[in-house]
This record gives structure tokens, C-alpha cells and sequence, in this order.
């Protein structure tokens, strides 16, 4: 059966996934813009083309000089051909009564005797191409630019010099940059020959290398720009003979930063003068450049570097080193390149129809970064709400209008140049109509969600399609009073809603909504008018906020005016908090800036900023995070300790200074050491920051050391440690071999420890790196211990009373171990309270234990440095009064919590009078104490501390979300839930999102705050018969924690009154349940869908359905007339019996009520189309209302699967779980009823009256939320909501409510219907109102008085509910079939 399942569910989604491919061919209108190509083909109309138009010349940025002639090149191509204009600095010229520029025929502009002087620039500046072609559009060309030479003007002219022969000089001549290429060299007055060894460089200034005798005399420069010609001053070079002696190495002309484009050629400067003369070489980041083998790179005369057609791989740092083979000298300059804007992808033509929205993209790329602006037809694009810059460079158009045609073009622009491409944009009428019946308007277009900036539409099918599983739908909207409409489709046939974003707040739209078949497009629906929410007048965040470090304890904020003020911003207030913290400190800024001092060194702080204005403070912005700027340390590196290897080396171990006083990241540790005989004779030596200890050589034999480190930042370096000492040893030991024998081996038993005690090996020349001690009853192997060299005694602990241990001492080093040392004890018994024993001991050395106890450590302090950290710190009165250790003993921290109450210690030893604990839970309260131990010498445990850790953002959403119907309002829901489970501190408020949309970005949910001592929030004014999600994320003062799994939930149908209210689909019609894992690619199902798949029935699917509609028809007449024979059996014994025993117990207590109040059991069966109906009635017109609090705390359900395999069972398990947790009824005659019948009801239901009853005994003091319920029978096995009575409900709960947001559109007439609504099944939940419900007829409250007495036989019952079960496993293998 799965498998024929499986493959007809294949072959309905194969069928409809063909059938969207088919429909895609026949786009309805606006489905899509097509792209440049052919235009979309329609029958009967006339296609129009795209028109090639552009340019086949550009102008290009041009260098004259005064009285000369210029050409600025510009071609256009098009069919007719176009007319061309020019602009000037963005101003048409006038070009007919123009004497000196004129238009020459294929459009380029011609200007003839520039003119140029100091006040009159006319000709200079940016000249633009424009070319248009009447009824097709108008296009523009790059911008170039003309510049005129100015008036020649020297910055630096030669002077007088002299050089060594084979040395280098340098001749200065430096003009304005637009007329080095008019600068020349004369000698003597004569015009100077450039070659090899004689060059130019590009600034002007002359360079001679191994200068001869012919290179003395006279030179000048001489600009000439078109006037007469501009001399400079004259200098006199000499040339010298050489001296045969050094000089030093000096630059004559270093490299200078420079800047150059992609294509050009540059030369680095670089002479050097020196004796002996000086080689020059370069590098480039630290890589030698090749310039012999290189065609790109020349090494020019006198050592300059001029790269050819310059690249991006060429920017860099360039060095010049100069090199006489005495000395050398270095000089370095940062080459920048830049690029051109380039396009990387063009806009492309476009065919659209009116409404739509298009994007013409533009991808550009250049350095610097260039800038876009788009121009439509010569006019440059102002974005607006319809004309958009989307994905930086991107133009969007929003509902095309028909003056929107023409050509686009899309400019980039960067400090180097300019560069343009355009595209075609063409508007095309909608196509006729195929013959064919088209839809008529879809209809009771509402909406279902109105938000500040988005509302969802949903529909019914048209009247001439109620199917409507091949129909597209496009939705129109505008503004309203804006003539500009727009369009949405829907993403698939059949799907009957869209969702509008981006829109304003406070904005009336109209919507309408037009369907499409395979014949075109169908009637529009009626307007409808809606207006979206409005938003709070209050600021928006603050943009462009940012924060930087002024000094280590300083950090200025800027920002600027909010964008959205809504009111002119009274104030702005700055509040900044220490990273790992929880105080969040305030200060008031009338500016846009403020400088926060008194900070911490080196320390993270976040920064946020609200704007007030009359309504109070607005939007914050996001957290900014800056740190202040690191400074020298302010304490030494802890735990200093030495460790003597051999003759000539220390070991140096330290730690790093606490990280509130290091101030910046620890670069590195300066590490001073000197003999102790001569204290001003220091060495210092440098380690890396990551580096904890440091091996010193090279000392002397037998000699003592004085060490001391200190730890250093980029700032510099902080104090130093105390002085510590260290002696190296006379001789070296021997490590070739391991350790000797111990000397001796002592062991003094105890009751649940041994004492061990020893001495070395009697060979001291060996080296001992630590003792092994092995222990275990009757063999030494089972545990081992290693300890330090150094120590001569160990307590072995946690042994067991009166048991035989054999105990082995082996001395190791890095060789290995030693030979072993035997002892054996028996541990005392219990019995055995003596506390000192005597210590007989032989051998030398041996220490004695000392059973003085410690002083426990004073004065233990938490100090809560994060929400998982915590420093103790602690005074110990043993020591000195500055509280130097100097000995080896150690402090144990221990700590625990008191949640849960059987939390064990935790436990660290630490050498220091503080330790760090890490690893702790948020917002918990721990205790701490310490204890000292120094040898076999303990102390007690301290007095505790305590602390408790900062609060943290929830870890976890949350729990137990559960939604229900409110009694009376179907349109109005109720969310219960439970705190998080980790809320890491105390919760100060919920976020409800709903949407109708699973898989909607979670900034289109809508959003319901609520308070964090409230666990239930009433939402109100939704749509009836849709499905809603929803979801709680729980915030405390950290933020905001995860959210919970979306819980689903549809809202009822408000069908006839002789309906049960949630007589809907398993998972919907008042019942709210958690989603299951529906994946990224979950859609809703389209509500126009009968399949359970969306797709369209087939004839198979409509066989089987009629076959189970008649299967269940049957089988309901069967399970009616069963019950309807069952009922009328009665014993008369029984009766008379129940009659007796029910009147005995009535009369004993007096109430409002009476015997007549008794009311037998209703039985109803609901399983989808699946009834019983009621048997008998309530004969009581007035029932009486009770208050009785639901119990909290309800089993678990599986809830009822969507299926119809197995849905009986579940169900009806159910339904037998919902009444077992339904209260009963206070005290009451129907309480007497159901007393005296429980001889006849199941275990279940006894179990559960019997706990209702003294539930309710003990509460009934209690001011809880109540519930109206009516009084229910023994018998009762199925929940029984009923027809509740005309007219308002008698009980409201007090809840907090939030209207939907209000909509204009149809209002429907509901019924008023009351639903007792259990929610998720099985989940606590806070109470909810249950509405007794009317009474029936008189006529059927006669003929159930009459039944009310006959009670029934429990054999007889238990045969006729067998029996309905196996009709109801029949119906399961029919359905499944």
C-alpha cells in the first residue's frame, strides 16, 4: 500500500511540475522583463526592435598650451543618424554665433586659439558628447578633460656645483607639472644632447653619471609652451679630479611616493654620490629586482629605475641601496597604481510591460573604487521611491509607466577617468487575448497581515474557475492619488496569496488583483483600499556611529541625525559598558560626539547611542565595540620561580602579569640576571610574549645568581619582579644512568592513609628528577604516584581500615627508573582511635611529622570578573607581614553551588595568594573556601565566600509554546509558554513573532512585546480559517536569547452552530501544534489545493475519496444504531440500586442543587467526518457555573497525527487523556453523581475523579484564573464541546491584549462560537475558560430525564466498546487502502 501511495504522489508532483514548465511559455503578463534578443512573440502584434545607438568616438582628456588649436573626437552611430551637442562643465554650447569653436561634420569640436591667462580660462575645463535621435532617445558620451598649460613658473632652478670625476650629479630644474614636457637642457647656451649616461628625469631635473672633463660648465633650462621661451638661472658645474681617497655615501636625489595609472611608464629617482663610486641596486618588498633580464625594468644613469607600462602587481615599496663596498646606504618610496573604471558587466536592453519592476545591472571595478550615476536620456537619475540604486551600482525601476522608455546609461567615474554604457528600455503593449473563456475578478480579496511595511493579500478563486489550479494571479497596487502602479505575481498556479514588502508606514495602498489562464488575463477585482500601520514617533538609531581610542584611557563616539527623526532630537544619550560586564553607565551629549575618559587600559568597551526628542528616547543603534590603546604594564609577571639544571644553566619559570594591569597584548618578556657578588654587572635578554620560561647558560660553577623579569608591550616595558636567587651546583651529576637505590624507606600506617618516608639515593652524584611510590593490598603495582625530587615524605590516602599494603620507592630520571625499595603496612581498624603514634626512626635525614595543624588561610574574597569567571583571593597569617611564599607550600581552592542541592566541591591547588576560576555557570551563586597545606601540615577549610557570576544572554529558547482560541472570539488567540530553561539571568521580556509564512525572513513576522513576569499574551483581530506561526524569544539584560520552534496554529472556521468548533483538519481549527522539521524548502499548502501534496486532484485520488465518504457513512449508521440498542438494555436492579445510593447521598449535603442536577454521560466520537452523535442532553436550563483551576501539570499526548492511518486510536486516546485532565466540578450535586457511580467507570476514570475531587478541596481557597466547566459523567471517554448559548459570555479573562492591525476591506458575518480549545496536547499551560454551554429542547430534556436514571452494566460496556474498536480498525484499512 506505501508504495502504490509513493507512486501516485510521484505522478501527481511529475504532473504538475510538467504542467508549470508548460505555463511557463505563455508568461502572464508581467511575469518577467525579457532581456535584450528577440521580443516576446504574440499572436496579432507588432514587435519592435532594439535600435543600435552609440558612440564610435569618445573625447579623451587633452594637454594644449595658450594659441593653440584643440580636437575633441566624437562619432555616434545610428539609423536615421544623430544630431550632436556639446557640453561644457555641464552647459550646452552655443555653437552657431561661436567664432573661434565650431562643430565639424562627423561631430567632433573644434576650438581654435585657445585662450588662457591668469583671470580668464575660458577654454579649460570638462567637456561631455551628447547625441540624440528624435523619437528614440538621447545618449551622452565619457567627460574629457582640457587642460592649458599655464604661465611657466620654476620651484626650484640649478646652483653652482661640483663633483669628482666618475661620480654622479644633479642639475635641479622643477617647473608647474603641465609643462615638464616643454622643459630642455642647454650647456655652455647650447642645446644639451641626452644619451645614456646624460638623462632628463620626469620632473626636469638633469642627471650626469661618470662625469668627465667635458661635463663642466654652464647649464640653464628653458620652458617652451608656445610663447618665447622661459629661461632659468645659470648654474657652473665643475668637475674635480679624482682624490683617490674615500668620502662618505650621500643621495643626491632619493625616490619619492608616486602615483600612477595602469598603462603608464615611471622612474623611481635614485643618484648617489661617493668615493670609491657607489653601485645601485633595488628591491622590491624585500625581493632583489632583476633589471637585466627584465624588458619591463631599465636601470638608468646614475641608478634610477623607470618600470614600462606600469601594472596593479607593480605597487609596492621600493629600496634603493647604494653600495661602495664601505659603507651602504638606503632610501625607500611607495609606488601606488591606480585603474581606470572598467566595466564587468554592461546594462543590457530590456523588453517590459507597464507595471512591472526591471533592474538594469552595472558592475563596475577601478581603484580608487569609482563612483555610479545613471542617466536616462542625457537626464540624470534622481533616486526616488520608483526610480532606486539597488546593489551599489544597480538601477531598479518600480511600475513602469510608458514615458519610462528610452536609453539608460550607466556612468562610473574615479579620480583617474570616466567611462559610460547604456541600454535600450522598451515598453510593449500587452498582448490580445486568445479565444478562449477567460476568469472572471478573484474574490474577497483581504488582508490577512498589515504591518508598518508590509501586508499579505489572500484571495478565493473566481466564480467561473472555483478550482482555479492552472490560474496565475497578479496583484496591482499604487499609492493612493500616485498614477505609477506596480505589479506582483505569484510564484506558482494556484497559489493564493502575496505578500507586498518595502512598503510605507502610514500609507493608504489599492490593491487589486487580476487572474490568468492559458487565454490571457481575466477581470480585475474590486479596489481595495488599506493603510499600512503607523510607526512610533519616535527617533530612529543614530547612523554612522563609530568609536575609536583616543589614549589608553580615552575613546571619543561620533555619530550623526537620525534619518527618521519624526520631531527635532532634543538630546542624545551615550551609554558604554566594559566588555565581560554588566554595569552599562549613561552620560547625556547635546553634540554629535563626546570624548568618555577614565578608562580602563587596554580594555574593550561597547558603545551605543539614543536620540530623544519630545516623545521620549528613540531606536538605539547597534553596539559599537572599540578597544582603549594599550600602555607599558602596571604589575610584574607572577610566580617567579628558578630551577638549578646542572653547573651552568638556571631554568627560569614565570607567569604572565594579572591581565588587568598587562595593559596591551604582551609582546615579550626582558629577563635581567647578574652575579650576586657583583650587582652592577647586568645581562638582559629578550623572549617572544608566548614564551613562560627561558634555560640561562653559560654560568659559573658554585656560583649564586640574581634573577628578575619583566614583561613588555609595544608601549614599552613594565616593573620588574623582586630579586630572586639561585646557586648553581659545584659539579655536574651524572644523567648516562638512572638513580641508585633510595637510602631508606619508612612507612607508618594509619587508619585510612600510610605515611611514606624516605631519603635519597646514598650516590649523590646521579641525577634524581622525582620518586615513584607504588601501593596495593598484597602488590605495589595497582597504584603509582610521582613526586618531586625535593620531597622526602608522602601521605597515601583513601585506603580501606585493617588491610595489608605493599609499598615500592623507586628514584627516576630521564633515563628511567631506578632499582626499588619495598616496605609493607597493615592500615589500623576503625576501632583504633589513637592520633600519634610513635616514629622510630633509624636513618638520617628522615624528617619527623610535625602534627601541629595550619592556620586556615584569612580574609577569602570573590571577586565576579565575567558571567563564567571568578578571582579569590586570600591572606594567610603564617606568612611574613608583606606576604611573600618562600617556602613550598600550596593553597586548595574548592567551590561549589547550591543548584541542585547535591552539587559537589570542585577543587585547584594554586602557589599564590589568589586563583582564577573559570568554567562557571551565569548568573549563579557559588561559595568558595581555602585551606593551606605545607608538607604533611594542613589546615582547616576557611570561612566561604561567595559570589555570584554576571548575567549572560539566554542560551535557550522558550518552552512549552503553546496557542489556543479564545472562548467566544474566534479571531483572538492565547500564547502561553515557560521561562527558558538556560535564561542566564532574570528574563525582562518576551517577543512573540507570527506570520502566516513558515519560511518568511524573520523581519516581516510581526512582533507582539511582552513584559518578563507574564507567561501568556492574547493577540486579537486575526483571519479566520488561516494558519498562523509562531514564535517567543526571551530576553534578559544581556539581550536577546534563541528563538523557539515555530508552533502552528489555524484559526477556526466559525462554520454553523451545529458544528463543534474545532471541527477542522487534524493540526488546524483551534488547536495549536509544534511543527515537525519541515525543512528550508517547506511552503505552506496552497489553500486552493484538495490534494495533501498541492497539486491537482486526479480522478484516481476522486475515486478513492467517494469510496471513503461512503465507507464512513456506513460504518457511522452501524456505530449509532449499536450504541442506540446498548442504551435501551438496563437491569433494574441496578437501578433501583444507583437510585437509592445516589438519593442517600444527596440528601446528606446541602447545595444549591438537587437530584435533578444529575446529568448522564454525553458520548460523542469525532474523528473527522467521523460522528456519534450525542445520546441524551442536559436537562438543566440554568446550569450552574463553578470555579475550578485546571491543573497545570498534564501528561504527555502524542498529539493527533495529520494522517488517516492509525488516527482513530490516537484519537481517541486522545480525547480519553483530555477528560482524565479536565477538571471536574467544584462541590456541587454533580459531584454527588459522579460519587455515587463509580463502581461502573474504568480505572482511569476513577483514578481521575478522585484526584479532581481533592484538588479541587484543596484550592477552592485559591484566587487563580478560573474556568466554567459543566459537570461531567463517570462515564465520560471523549471531550464534549457543545452549542454554546446565544448572547455575550459570562466570563472574560483578564489577559494582555494587542489588537491586529485594523484593514479595510469585507467584513464577514461570524457566528458566535465557544470552544473549550486544549492547545498543544500534553503541555502545561495556564488556565483557560471553558463556557458552559445552553441547554437543549423540552421536548429532548423530557425524554433524557426519563434516561438519567438507567445506569448500564460494566460487561455490557466493555463488549460494545471491543466491538467499536474493531469497526474502527476496519475503517483504518479502509482508508489506508
Amino acid at each position: 500500500m506505501a508504495a502504490e501511495r509513493g507512486a501516485r504522489r510521484l505522478l501527481s508532483t511529475s504532473s504538475f511540475w510538467l504542467y508549470c514548465l508548460l505555463l511557463l511559455g505563455r508568461r502572464a503578463p508581467g511575469a518577467a522583463a525579457a532581456r535584450s534578443g528577440s521580443a516576446p512573440q504574440s499572436p496579432g502584434a507588432s514587435i519592435r526592435t532594439f535600435t543600435p545607438f552609440y558612440f564610435l568616438v569618445e573625447p579623451v582628456d587633452t594637454l594644449s598650451v595658450r594659441g593653440s588649436s584643440v580636437i575633441l573626437n566624437c562619432s555616434a552611430y545610428s539609423e536615421p543618424s544623430p544630431k550632436i551637442e556639446w557640453k561644457k562643465d555641464g552647459t550646452f554650447l552655443n555653437l552657431v554665433s561661436d567664432d573661434r569653436r565650431q562643430l565639424l561634420p562627423d561631430g567632433s569640436l573644434f576650438i581654435s586659439n585657445v585662450v588662457h591667462s591668469k583671470h580668464n580660462k575660458p577654454d579649460e575645463g570638462y567637456y561631455q558628447c551628447v547625441a540624440t535621435v528624435e523619437s528614440l532617445g538621447t545618449i551622452v558620451s565619457r567627460t574629457a578633460k582640457l587642460t592649458v598649460a599655464g604661465l611657466p613658473r620654476f620651484t626650484s632652478q640649478p646652483e653652482p656645483s661640483s663633483v669628482y670625476a666618475g661620480n654622479s650629479a644633479i642639475l635641479n630644474c622643477e617647473v608647474n607639472a603641465d609643462l615638464v614636457p616643454f622643459v630642455r637642457w642647454e650647456q655652455n647656451r647650447q642645446p644639451l644632447l641626452l644619451d645614456d649616461r646624460v638623462i632628463k628625469l620626469p620632473s626636469g631635473t638633469l642627471v650626469i653619471s661618470n662625469a668627465t672633463e667635458g661635463d663642466s660648465g654652464l647649464y640653464r633650462c628653458v620652458v617652451e609652451s608656445g610663447g618665447p621661451p622661459k629661461y632659468s638661472d645659470e648654474a657652473e658645474l665643475k668637475v674635480l679630479p679624482d682624490p683617490e681617497v674615500t668620502s662618505h655615501l650621500v643621495f643626491l636625489k632619493q625616490p619619492s611616493p608616486l602615483v600612477r595609472v595602469i598603462g603608464q611608464d615611471v622612474v623611481l629617482p635614485c643618484v648617489a654620490s661617493g668615493l670609491p663610486t657607489p653601485a645601485i641596486k633595488w628591491m622590491k618588498n624585500e625581493e632583489a629586482l632583476d633589471t637585466e633580464s627584465s624588458e619591463r625594468l631599465v636601470l638608468l644613469s646614475g641608478g634610477s629605475l623607470e618600470i614600462s607600462d606600469v601594472t596593479e602587481d607593480d605597487a609596492g615599496t621600493y629600496f634603493c641601496i647604494a653600495d661602495n663596498g664601505n659603507e651602504t646606504i638606503e632610501a625607500q618610496a611607495e609606488l601606488t597604481v591606480q585603474a581606470q573604471p572598467e566595466f564587468l558587466k554592461q546594462p543590457t536592453n530590456i523588453y517590459a510591460h507597464e507595471s512591472m519592476d526591471i533592474i538594469f545591472e552595472c558592475e563596475v571595478t577601478g581603484k580608487p573604487t569609482p563612483t555610479v550615476k545613471w542617466v536616462k536620456n542625457g537626464d540624470m537619475v534622481i533616486p526616488s521611491d520608483y526610480f532606486k540604486i539597488v546593489k551599489e551600482h544597480n538601477l531598479q525601476v518600480l511600475g513602469l509607466v510608458k514615458s519610462d522608455e528610452g536609453f539608460y546609461q550607466c556612468i562610473a567615474e574615479n579620480d583617474v577617468g570616466n567611462a559610460q554604457a547604456g541600454a535600450q528600455l522598451i515598453i510593449l503593449e500587452h498582448a490580445p487575448a486568445t479565444t478562449g473563456p477567460l476568469p472572471s475578478a478573484p474574490r474577497d480579496v483581504v488582508a490577512s497581515l498589515v504591518s508598518t511595511r508590509f501586508i499579505k493579500l489572500t484571495w478565493r478563486t473566481p466564480a467561473s474557475d472555483p478550482h482555479g489550479d492552472n490560474l496565475t494571479y497578479s496583484v496591482f497596487y499604487t499609492k493612493e492619488g500616485i498614477a505609477r502602479e506596480r505589479v506582483e505575481n505569484t510564484s506558482r498556479p494556484g497559489e493564493m496569496q502575496v505578500t507586498i514588502q518595502n512598503l510605507m508606514p502610514a500609507t493608504v495602498y489599492i490593491f487589486r488583483v487580476m487572474a490568468q489562464n492559458k487565454h490571457g488575463s481575466g477581470e480585475s477585482s474590486a479596489p481595495l483600499r488599506v493603510e499600512t500601520q503607523p510607526e512610533v514617533q519616535l527617533p530612529g538609531p543614530a547612523p554612522n556611529i563609530r568609536a575609536y581610542a583616543v589614549s589608553p584611557t580615552s575613546i571619543t563616539v561620533m555619530w550623526e541625525t537620525p534619518l527618521s527623526g519624526n520631531g527635532e532630537i532634543q538630546n542624545y544619550k551615550l551609554y558604554y559598558m566594559e566588555k565581560g560586564t554588566d554595569k552599562e553607565q549613561d552620560v547625556d551629549v547635546s553634540s554629535h560626539s563626546y570624548t568618555i575618559n577614565g578608562l580602563k587600559k587596554y580594555t574593550e568597551y561597547s558603545f551605543r547611542v539614543v536620540a530623544y526628542n519630545k516623545h521620549g528616547p528613540g531606536v538605539s543603534t547597534q553596539d559599537v565595540a572599540v578597544r582603549t590603546l594599550s600602555d607599558v604594564p602596571s604589575a610584574a609577571p607572577q610566580n617567579l620561580s628558578l630551577e638549578v639544571r646542572n653547573s651552568k644553566s638556571i631554568m627560569i619559570h614565570w607567569q604572565p602579569p594579572a591581565p588587568a594591569t598587562q595593559n596591551g597584548q604582551i609582546t615579550g618578556y626582558k629577563i635581567r640576571y647578574r652575579k650576586a657578588s657583583r650587582k652592577s654587572d647586568v645581562t638582559e635578554t629578550l623572549v617572544s610574549g608566548t614564551q613562560l620560561s627561558q634555560l640561562i647558560e653559560g654560568l659559573d660553577r658554585g656560583t649564586e645568581y640574581n634573577f628578575r623579569v619583566a614583561a613588555l608591550t609595544i608601549n614599552g616595558t613594565g616593573p620588574a619582579t623582586d630579586w630572586l636567587s639561585a646557586e648553581t651546583f659545584e659539579s655536574d651529576l651524572d644523567e648516562t644512568r638512572v638513580p641508585e637505590v633510595p637510602s631508606s624507606l619508612h612507612v607508618r600506617p594509619l587508619v585510612t592513609s600510610i605515611v611514606v618516608s624516605w631519603t635519597p639515593p646514598e650516590n649523590q652524584n646521579i641525577v634524581v628528577r622525582g620518586y615513584a611510590i607504588g601501593y596495593g593490598i598484597g602488590s605495589p603495582h595497582a597504584q603509582t604516584i610521582k613526586v618531586d625530587y625535593k620531597q622526602r615524605y608522602y601521605t597515601i590516602e583513601n585506603l580501606d581500615p585493617s588491610s595489608h599494603y605493599v609499598i615500592t620507592l623507586k628514584a627516576f630520571n630521564n633515563v628511567g627508573e631506578g632499582i626499588p625499595l619495598y616496605e609493607s603496612a597493615v592500615t589500623r581498624p576503625h576501632t583504633d582511635t589513637s592520633e600519634v603514634d610513635l616514629f622510630v626512626i633509624n636513618a638520617p635525614y628522615t624528617p619527623v611529622p610535625d602534627p601541629t595543624p595550619m592556620m586556615p588561610p584569612v580574609g577569602v574574597q570573590a571577586s565576579i570578573l565575567s558571567h563564567d569567571t571568578i578571582r579569590i583571593t586570600w591572606a594567610d597569617n603564617s606568612l611574613p607581614k608583606h606576604q611573600k611564599i618562600t617556602d613550598s607550600r600550596y593553597y586548595t581552592v574548592r567551590w561549589k553551588t547550591n543548584i541542585p542541592a547535591n552539587t559537589k566541591y570542585k577543587n585547584a591547588n594554586a602557589t599564590t595568594l589568589s586563583y582564577l576560576v573559570t568554567g562557571l555557570k551565569p548568573n549563579t551563586l557559588y561559595e568558595f573556601s581555602v585551606m593551606v597545606t605545607k608538607g604533611r601540615r594542613s589546615s582547616t577549610w576557611s570561612m566561604t565566600a561567595h559570589g555570584t557570576t554576571f548575567e549572560l544572554v539566554p542560551t535557550s529558547p522558550p518552552k512549552d509554546v503553546t496557542v489556543v482560541s479564545k472562548e467566544g472570539k474566534p479571531k483572538t488567540i492565547i500564547v502561553n509558554w515557560q521561562p527558558p530553561s538556560e535564561a542566564n539571568g532574570k528574563i525582562t521580556g518576551y517577543i512573540i513573532y507570527y506570520s502566516t509564512d513558515v519560511n518568511a525572513e524573520i523581519h516581516d513576522w510581526v512582533i507582539e512585546p511582552v513584559v518578563g513576569n507574564r507567561l501568556t499574551h492574547q493577540i486579537q483581530e486575526l483571519t479566520l480559517d488561516t494558519p498562523y506561526y509562531f514564535k517567543i524569544q526571551a530576553r534578559n539584560s544581556k539581550g536577546m536569547g534563541p528563538m523557539s520552534e515555530a508552533v502552528q496554529f489555524r484559526t477556526p472556521k466559525a462554520d454553523s452552530s451545529d458544528k463543534m468548533p474545532n471541527d477542522q483538519a487534524s493540526g488546524s481549527g483551534g488547536k495549536g501544534s509544534r511543527l515537525p522539521d519541515l525543512g528550508s524548502d517547506y511552503k505552506p499548502p496552497m489553500s486552493g489545493s484538495n490534494s495533501p501534496h498541492g497539486s491537482p486532484t486526479s480522478p484516481l485520488d476522486s475515486n478513492m475519496l467517494l469510496v471513503i465518504i461512503v465507507s464512513v457513512g456506513v460504518i457511522t449508521i452501524v456505530v449509532v444504531v449499536i450504541i442506540a440498542v446498548f442504551c435501551t438494555r438496563r437491569t433494574t436492579s441496578h437501578q433501583k440500586k444507583k437510585r437509592a445510593a445516589c438519593k442517600s447521598v444527596n440528601g446528606s449535603h446541602k447545595y444549591k442543587g438537587n437530584s435533578k442536577d444529575v446529568k448522564p454521560p454525553d458520548l460523542w466520537i469525532h474523528h473527522e467526518r467521523l460522528e456519534l452523535k450525542p445520546i441524551d442532553k442536559s436537562p438543566d436550563p440554568n446550569p450552574i457555573m463553578t470555579d475550578t483551576p485546571i491543573p497545570r501539570n498534564s501528561q504527555d499526548i502524542t498529539p493527533v497525527d495529520n494522517s488517516l492511518d492509525s488516527n482513530i486510536h490516537q484519537r481517541r486516546n486522545s480525547y480519553r487523556e483530555s477528560v482524565r485532565n479536565t477538571p471536574s466540578t467544584d462541590t456541587m450535586p454533580a459531584s454527588s453523581s459522579q460519587t455515587c457511580c463509580t463502581d461502573h467507570q474504568d480505572p482511569e476514570g476513577a483514578t481521575s475523579s478522585s484526584y479532581l475531587a481533592s484538588s479541587q478541596e484543596e484550592d477552592s481557597g485559591q484566587s487563580l484564573p478560573t474556568a466554567h466547566v459543566r459537570p461531567s459523567h463517570p462515564l465520560k471517554s471523549f471531550a464534549v464541546p457543545a452549542i454554546p448559548p446565544p448572547g455575550p459570555p459570562t466570563y472574560d479573562p483578564a489577559l494582555p491584549s494587542t489588537p491586529l492591525l485594523s484593514q479595510q476591506a469585507l467584513n464577514h458575518h461570524i457566528h458566535s462560537v465557544k470552544t473549550a480549545s486544549i492547545g498543544t496536547l500534553g503541555r502545561s499551560r495556564p488556565p483557560m475558560p471553558v463556557v458552559v454551554p445552553s441547554a437543549p429542547e423540552v421536548q429532548e430534556t423530557t425524554r433524557m430525564l426519563e434516561d438519567s436514571e438507567s445506569s448500564y452494566e460494566p460487561d455490557e460496556l466493555t463488549k460494545e466498546m471491543a466491538h467499536l474498536e474493531g469497526l474502527m480498525k476496519d475503517l483504518n484499512a479502509i482508508t489506508t487502502a
